[in-house]
């Protein structure tokens, strides 16, 4: 009868066969103990702990071991798969852990039922805070530390403050869900996961402000995410938590859904209020502040879905519990999307000050393709290309700054070796001037020139001097442009430009793209000797390029050739090489 599983995994990079070996070692010394028929030996494709050596997972008693060499299998098999007991000095002891203090809820409530979320607390802070006056909250809510977590890290107190202090007998509350960063989601999943947080930070910030109508401005493309805010209205409005004298007090406020057409740049707070007003989404001059002067002219604080997530926890718990979270001047997790070549890709939440070398390695697993780390993309398109050698940068909203990037709402993308940093910088630069309104001149045009520069640069056709000639628009962009978008727009370029300015160069001076990622400097050849003579590549170039038959093989024409690459994507065999 089988009573304990053990997962084998040997995670040494590169490895192919440890594991295999090992599994044989441990097979027979079972067999020596006379305990092959009570353990179940399984060769597992993945465990979760990366770059250990060989791991062991003992199931059900939940032991990981990490570095396990052929001479501990031995004191496993007495030790612990006998007698159920842990051996210290193998325990796998993670350097990085997840903290969940925004998405707790998410996978753990059924987020359609207000009767679920009550039970774990819901709407005990609203109750509280309404107990302690708005002036309370706030104090509360500053000493906590909390910052904006919609990317420019704003203290979350103070503009709360600001908004409070600003004369006005009608006030605005806006959640913005206007997340368009690529790659990124973690609104919609805190949205579509645990709604009634939101609302419930929604209502306290309200409160505190002095509101009366709050807005949720929530994009189309997030039809399940607006499905469930609607219905968690719904039911906050059944039983009396939204709408008039909430808990039987004084205060009162509404709440609704506006949604949002998918403009990046209705992500920045003016041009967001201008959307919900049934006007353009373009950004307006600031000053006046939304917290002097915002929607329909009445003051107006606007806040992101994770930091009203926050405000729930920090009432409950109080303000000194979440300052212990974090760093000095990053207080409490940040949640971050971590996608592209990584190898668990997926929501993380961690505290703040995690390394990047952390949340790559140790929660991310490293590289999808196992080949080496290039770089991270924190930020979204506003922000910057981090290095390898800077991995150990502890994550809050000033190293990051001090890199190049910004913190942003918290997607994170990794690139492996064969990513090439023009094209980075280039896809990144593309997205927003896509995105742009067209309001202002330096970003509507000073986007479109640098775009010029880099497209240029990736065809060959450049030269020194315009890597000059990027950094001067890039300057003037963030000096001069209307809002964020623009004044950020340049930092993918910039930080690609103080990190890897030698693929710049290659680029230039040698038409040659390191990565073989840019396909107007390739050239494209049949290897005759893998040639299959199938003629799935000639019949996939658009040009017909390529010539051929299936007894004497194909050979392409490089005069005639476009270089798109077609070719190369159809063939099986590894015939069609990239120079």
């Amino acid at each position: 009868m089988i009573t304990k599983t053990v997962l084998i995994k040997d995670t040494t990079p590169g490895s192919t066969s440890g594991t295999k070996e090992f599994f044989d070692v441990f097979t027979a010394a079972l067999r020596e103990s006379k305990l092959a028929d009570e353990i179940r030996l399984v060769r597992a494709a993945d465990i979760g702990v990366y770059n250990h050596g060989i791991v062991l997972k003992i199931l059900p008693d939940n032991i990981t071991y990490a570095n396990v060499q052929h001479h501990d299998i031995k004191r496993i098999i007495g030790v612990t798969l006998k007698h159920g007991n842990p051996i210290k000095d193998l325990l796998y002891q993670p350097r990085a852990y997840q903290l969940r203090l925004v998405l707790k809820n998410c996978g753990r409530i059924d987020p359609e039922s207000i009767d679920d979320y009550i039970a774990h607390d819901g709407y005990r802070a609203l109750s509280a805070a309404l107990q302690a006056g708005p002036d309370t909250v706030i104090r509360e809510i500053t000493a906590s530390g909390l910052r904006g977590r919609g990317g420019g890290g704003f203290p979350t107190g103070l503009k709360w403050s600001m908004t409070r202090s600003t004369p006005g007998n009608e006030k605005y509350m806006i959640c913005n869900a206007d997340e368009g960063d690529p790659g990124a989601y973690m609104d919609r999943s805190v949205l579509e996961g645990d709604p009634h947080a939101v609302i419930e930070g929604m209502l306290i910030a309200g409160f505190a402000i002095g509101a009366s109508q709050g807005y949720f401005y929530i994009r189309a493309e997030y039809p399940l995410a607006i499905e469930r805010v609607q219905k968690a209205i719904d039911q906050a409005h059944a039983y009396g938590l939204v709408g008039e004298r909430i808990f039987g007090s004084d205060f009162s406020m509404d709440l609704e859904i506006r949604l949002g057409a998918g403009a990046f740049v209705c992500g920045e707070e003016t041009a967001l209020i201008a959307s919900i007003e049934g006007k353009r989404g373009t950004p307006s001059p600031r000053p006046p502040y939304p917290s002097v002067k915002g929607l329909w002219g009445k003051p107006t604080c606007i806040n992101n879905v994770e930091t009203l997530a926050n405000v729930p926890s920090i009432i409950r718990n109080g303000s000194a519990w979440f300052s212990r979270i974090g760093t000095e001047n990053s207080k409490g997790t940040k949640v971050f999307a971590v996608t592209g070549k990584v190898r668990n890709s997926g929501l993380i939440e961690v505290p703040m000050g995690t390394t990047l070398r952390d949340i790559v390695f140790e929660i991310g697993g490293g590289t999808a393709s196992g080949k080496r780390f290039k770089a991270v993309q924190t930020g979204g398109p506003s922000g910057g290309v981090i290095p390898e050698h800077l991995l150990d940068t502890p994550v809050d909203y000033d190293n990051l700054q001090k890199l190049g990037s910004i913190m942003g709402s918290g997607g994170m993308i990794v690139m492996d070796e064969d990513d090439c940093m023009v094209d980075i910088a280039k896809f990144y630069l593309k997205f927003c001037v896509d995105e742009s309104c067209g309001k202002c001149a330096p970003c509507r045009i000073g986007g479109y020139q640098m775009l010029n520069l880099l497209e240029n640069i990736s065809r060959g056709n450049a030269t020194l001097e315009d890597l000059e000639r990027l950094r001067l628009i890039a300057k003037a962009m963030q000096k001069a442009s209307l809002c964020g978008l623009g004044q950020t727009a340049a930092n993918p370029v910039l930080s690609t430009l103080r990190y890897f300015e030698d693929e710049y160069r290659e680029h230039i001076l040698n038409r040659r793209c390191p990565s073989k990622k840019c396909t107007a400097l390739l050239q494209f050849i049949i290897d005759r000797s893998r040639c299959k003579k199938c003629g799935l590549c000639a019949r996939s170039c658009p040009e017909k390029a390529i010539t051929g038959d299936k007894e004497h093989g194909y050979t392409i024409d490089t005069a005639r050739c476009i270089n798109c690459g077609m070719c190369f994507e159809t063939c099986k065999f590894g015939a069609v090489e990239r120079n």
